[in-house]
C-alpha cells in the first residue's frame, strides 16, 4: 500500500490498484446494496410508475409493437459477455461484482421501454444510421435556450426549420449553485436541476424528439463528482467505504508525488491537482476544480454504480452519451494521469455494456489533445470504442487559418483526418460551449519560423481586435501572466466581425463578416464527419456580457460565449433584410443541399487538393459515382485556385453556375461547391 493512503478501515484496504476478494466485500455489508437507489430503479420511480395522462395515452400507441425482449436480450449477452469478462477480470479481479453487473444489465434491459428497444433494433439493422449526409447537429444551454426542458419541447419546429435532427442538450443534472462549472460538478446522476425540469420531462422531450427523428446527446461526467454529491458528503465524514471512491491522503507525500508528472488543468483559477480538507485532516484529488473530486476507479464499485448510472440515463430516452474529460478518468503515480491503457479498458467497456442493453445508443467522446492521443478513442475496427469523437484540433486550426489567412496547417490536419478508417466519425464544428485552446501543430509551423509562445499571443490578439487588421471581438481565458498562454472566447459572429460592423452600423463590413460567417459553415459541412451548430449562431448572435454583472459567472469568461438565446432576433430569420435573415437564408440553403447531394455521406471519399495560392482551401468528396469540389477562398481578397480538374463541366450547386473546375476565381471569404455534371 502506498504511504500516505488512509482509507485503511471497513472498506478493506488497498493492494495494487485492486481490492481483495468479495468475501472483504460481504463483511463490508455490500450483499445488502446490490439493489439501491444509487444503483438499480426500485426506489427510483421508473416512467410505468409515474405518468402524466399525456404520457400513458403515448405510451399506449408507441407500445403496440412488443419485441421478444429476453431472447434479444440473451442473444447479446452471449456475444459479448466472454470479452466483457475478460475485461473487468484484468482490471478488478472481483467476480462477485462482476456477476452483480451482469445481473443489473438485465434489471435496466427489463426496464427499458418498448419503445426504445424498437428503436434499438432498428439501428442494429442500420448500424450506419448515424453516418448518413442528413445529421446536422445543434447544442445548447437549455435555459438559455427555452427556459427548461418543456419550453425546448416547444421549440422543436425551429429546430426543423433549421434541418436540426441531432441536438446536445448541455449539462442538466443537479448541481450546487455558484459552483457548478457550468453544470459538469454533477450532485446527483439521477436528479435534474429543478429550474429546469423533472426525469419525467426529460423522458417526454426525448420521446417528442423521437417522434420527429430528432436525437438528444447529454453529457455524462465521469471523471469527478461534485462535492456536494452524496458519496462526498459520506466520505467528507470519515465513512472509508466512500472515501475508497474518490483519493484521499492524510498527508501531502502521495499528492506531492502526481504533482510531479501530472499536468494542471487551470493553473490560474484553480493551480494544482489537489485539496486540502481541514475539517478531517485530508488532501482529495481535484483535478479540474476544488469542489469537483475526481473519482478512484481502481474501485470497482465506483465503475459499476457509474454505469448504473449510465443506463438509467439511457433508458430516459438519451440517444448520444457524451463522455465528458474521458482522457483523465484513470489515476496512476508516476503518470501524467492521462490516456492511460485502463482508460481504454473502461471505454471498451462501456461500450459492450451498452451494446448489450441498448444498442442504440452512441458513445461520444470529449478528447482535448493533439490528434494522435485522440484517434486511439476509436478503438479499433474489430475492438471499437468511441462511435464518435471531437474533431478539437482542426476546430483550433481554422481559426488559426483565419488569423493567418494561409492554409497549409490546415490543409496538413485535414490530410490526417481524411487518411483515418471511414468508421471513424468526427463532430466537426466551429464554437462550441468551451474556451478555444491552441493546441496547434507546432512542430509543421515552426518549420516556417513559426514559434509557439509568441504565435498563441498573436492569435489571441488578433481575435480581441487588436493584431493582423482584425474585425474579431472576444476575451481571454485563464491567462497564465508566468507563461503567457491563454486561451480564447467568443461567439462565431463576434469572431467574423458581425458583432464590430452592427456596433459600427457599417454595411461593408457587415456584408464581408456575414461572407466570411457563412464561408466557414460551407467548409465546415464539407469536412468528413457530423457538422454541429453552437445555438446562435443559426442566426449570427453575437457576445453576451452580461455575464459580468452575474457574481457566480463573472470570474469565467466562457459565458461570454454562453449567452440566452434572442428569440426577437430569431424571429426576423424570415426577413431577408435583416443580418440574421440573410446568414440563416443562406445557411439553410447549404444545409439542404447538403441533406440532398450523397457526396456528402460520412463515408465518403475525401481529400484535398493544392490550389496553388495558400489562401485557398479545396475539399473533394467523392461517393457512389458523385463528385464534388469545395474552394474556400480564407482571405480578404479575391484569389484564384489554380486546380487543374479537366473531366468535364461542374455546376455550383449554390448558384448554378457552370464552369470547369480549373483555374477558378473565388471572391474574398468565397466558396464554391462544385459538382462534376
Amino acid at each position: 500500500m502506498l504511504p500516505g493512503m488512509s482509507c485503511e478501515n471497513k472498506s478493506g484496504k488497498l493492494s495494487g490498484g485492486r481490492y481483495e476478494e468479495e468475501k472483504n466485500v460481504n463483511q463490508r455489508g455490500r450483499k445488502k446494496r446490490t439493489v439501491k437507489a444509487e444503483t438499480a430503479a426500485k426506489t427510483v420511480p421508473t416512467a410505468k410508475e409515474i405518468k402524466t395522462e399525456k404520457t400513458v395515452s403515448a405510451e399506449k400507441e408507441r407500445k403496440a409493437v412488443k419485441p421478444d425482449t429476453q431472447g434479444i436480450f440473451d442473444n447479446r449477452m452471449a456475444r459479448k459477455i466472454d470479452e466483457l469478462r475478460w475485461l473487468y477480470m484484468e482490471l478488478y479481479g472481483n467476480g462477485s461484482m462482476f456477476a452483480e453487473l451482469c445481473g443489473q444489465l438485465q434489471a435496466f434491459y427489463q426496464e427499458r421501454t418498448d419503445t426504445l428497444k424498437n428503436l434499438d433494433l432498428k439501428r442494429e439493422a442500420d448500424p450506419n444510421w448515424y453516418k448518413k449526409n442528413d445529421m446536422l447537429g445543434m447544442m445548447f444551454y437549455i435555459d438559455n435556450f427555452a427556459g427548461n426542458m418543456k419550453g425546448v419541447e416547444s421549440k422543436i419546429d425551429y429546430l426543423e426549420k433549421n434541418n436540426v435532427n441531432y441536438i446536445h442538450l448541455m449539462p442538466f443534472l443537479d448541481t450546487p449553485e455558484g459552483r457548478s462549472d457550468g453544470g459538469y460538478a454533477v450532485a446527483d446522476f439521477r436528479k435534474v436541476q429543478e429550474k429546469l425540469g423533472t426525469m419525467e420531462d426529460l423522458e417526454e422531450l426525448t420521446g417528442a424528439c423521437h417522434e420527429k427523428g430528432i436525437s438528444v446527446c447529454m453529457d455524462f461526467v465521469m471523471n469527478h463528482t461534485s462535492e456536494d454529491h452524496e458519496w462526498a458528503k459520506k466520505a467528507r465524514q470519515g465513512d472509508g467505504e466512500y472515501m475508497s471512491r474518490y483519493f484521499f491522503y492524510d498527508n501531502p507525500y502521495i499528492p506531492s508525488l502526481y504533482e510531479k508528472t501530472v499536468p494542471q488543468v487551470f493553473p490560474t483559477t484553480a493551480p494544482g491537482n489537489f485539496t486540502w480538507l481541514p475539517e478531517i485532516g485530508h488532501y482529495v484529488m481535484t483535478t479540474f476544480y476544488p469542489y469537483q473530486w475526481d473519482l478512484n476507479y481502481r474501485n470497482p464499485r465506483v465503475f459499476n454504480e457509474m454505469m448504473y448510472n449510465f443506463l438509467f440515463l439511457a433508458n430516459k430516452g438519451i440517444d448520444i452519451i457524451r463522455i465528458d474529460a474521458v482522457p483523465y478518468i484513470w489515476k496512476e503515480l508516476n503518470t501524467p494521469c492521462r490516456n492511460l491503457p485502463q482508460v481504454h479498458t473502461i471505454v471498451r467497456m462501456m461500450r459492450l455494456i451498452s451494446e448489450i442493453v441498448c444498442p442504440g445508443i452512441l458513445l461520444l467522446g470529449e478528447v482535448v489533445m493533439e490528434p494522435e492521443k485522440v484517434v486511439p478513442y476509436f478503438g479499433t475496427v474489430e475492438k471499437p470504442e468511441c462511435h464518435m469523437l471531437y474533431n478539437v484540433t482542426t476546430m483550433a486550426t481554422t481559426w488559426h487559418t483565419v488569423a493567418t489567412r494561409d492554409v497549409r496547417l490546415l490543409k496538413k490536419q485535414l490530410d490526417i483526418v481524411n487518411s483515418l478508417p471511414k468508421d471513424y466519425v468526427f463532430l466537426n464544428y466551429l464554437r462550441c460551449h468551451d474556451d478555444i485552446g491552441w493546441g496547434l501543430d507546432y512542430a509543421t509551423l515552426s518549420q516556417e519560423g513559426i514559434e509557439e509562445r509568441s504565435h498563441k499571443k498573436y492569435l489571441n490578439d488578433y481575435f480581441q481586435g487588436f493584431a493582423g487588421e482584425s474585425n474579431s471581438r472576444g476575451v481571454l481565458y485563464n491567462e497564465d501572466p508566468v507563461t503567457g498562454d491563454a486561451r480564447f472566447c467568443g461567439t462565431t459572429a463576434s469572431m467574423c466581425g458581425i458583432e464590430k460592423a452592427g456596433f459600427e452600423k457599417n454595411k461593408v463590413a457587415m456584408k464581408k463578416a456575414i461572407q466570411m460567417d457563412v464561408m466557414l459553415h460551407a467548409y465546415m459541412f464539407m469536412q468528413s464527419g457530423i457538422p454541429v451548430i453552437y445555438s446562435g449562431d443559426e442566426i449570427g448572435q453575437v457576445n453576451d456580457y452580461s455575464y459580468k454583472l452575474d457574481p457566480h459567472k463573472a470570474p469565467d469568461s466562457r459565458y461570454i460565449h454562453r449567452g440566452v438565446m434572442n428569440w426577437e432576433l430569431a424571429a426576423k430569420s424570415d426577413n431577408p433584410r435583416t443580418v440574421e435573415g440573410q446568414l440563416n437564408r443562406r445557411l439553410n440553403q447549404l444545409e439542404k443541399i447538403r441533406k440532398n447531394e450523397k457526396a456528402f455521406m460520412t463515408n465518403a471519399d475525401t481529400w484535398t487538393v493544392e490550389t496553388w495560392d495558400n489562401s485557398i482551401l479545396c475539399i473533394g468528396r467523392y461517393f457512389e459515382g458523385e463528385k464534388i469540389y469545395g474552394l474556400f477562398n480564407f482571405s480578404e481578397y479575391d484569389k484564384t485556385a489554380w486546380i487543374n480538374e479537366r473531366d468535364g463541366l461542374y455546376k455550383d450547386l449554390i448558384t448554378g453556375q457552370e464552369m470547369e473546375a480549373a483555374g477558378v476565381n473565388v471572391p474574398a471569404y468565397g466558396f464554391f461547391w462544385l459538382k462534376k455534371k
